[in-house]
């Protein structure tokens, strides 16, 4: 037999039931539930399983567990679990417990997504999409520079304040500006943390900014993500 990981998540005792539910809705298969004497619980899809156990004061909001999924479709999965996410909450959601992040290729080599379960768990989903995963050093241009770092302190650190700090720093620059697409993006990103932080009227003011930047054709197929993640935001 094949050396094998599974990773152990905590879970709120109490929302051990609704867990399960939200990996079903992902195309997980429950192999195991048990709710007493302690909660614990065994979803499987594919060669992917994970155990959940019970922790009766567990605190959801200030969770920082969760675990690396690498797959080779990385793209299918996300599109898969959006769906399913969708037709079990009638939405996809984007903030707050649980929620799916946007699709990106990040400076070290993997394409990925984050997802958060319910009692607060991030399943980071990536797949390699080149033979160097060392970071690549960060951009010189400023504002290139500023969205290099706030992505990796946003979705990789998940230091939240630390990626809103360096964004709106470069925001409030006076001397330079950026491109139409790079504050598009800037507004944007800052405007999903704003969201996952619950500020809910700075999010709406960030997004509504995104929304009023001006782009020609090229600049719209150059910046289709971060247009579709503001749609996603403000829908």
């Amino acid at each position: 037999m094949a050396d094998t990981t599974i990773p152990m998540l905590p879970c709120r005792s109490s929302l051990i039931e609704s867990v399960v539910g939200f990996y079903t809705a992902l195309g997980f298969r429950t192999t195991y539930l048990q709710k007493s004497p302690y909660a614990y619980a065994v979803v499987e899809r594919g060669s992917v399983e994970l155990q959940l156990y019970g922790m009766k004061d567990y605190e959801p909001a200030s969770s920082h567990s969760g675990c690396y999924v690498l797959t080779d479709d990385v793209d299918g999965l996300h599109a898969a679990f959006r769906a399913g996410l969708k037709a079990a909450c009638g939405r996809v959601p984007t903030r707050g417990l649980p929620r799916i992040g946007p699709l990106k290729d990040m400076s070290y080599g993997v394409r990925q997504f984050l997802m958060t379960d319910p009692t607060g768990n991030t399943l980071r989903i990536g797949q390699p999409i080149g033979g160097d995963h060392g970071h690549r050093p960060a951009p010189k241009e400023t504002f290139a520079r500023a969205l290099h770092l706030a992505d990796l302190f946003a979705d990789s650190k998940q230091d939240l304040p630390g990626a809103a700090k360096i964004i709106d720093r470069v925001l409030g620059l006076t001397d330079v500006s950026p491109t139409p697409v790079q504050r598009l993006r800037l507004l944007v990103l800052r405007g999903d943390i704003a969201q996952r932080m619950g500020e809910v009227e700075r999010a709406a003011g960030l997004l509504e900014a995104a929304a009023r930047v001006e782009l020609d054709a090229t600049e719209r197929t150059t910046a289709d993500d971060a247009l579709r993640r503001l749609a996603e935001l403000r829908g």
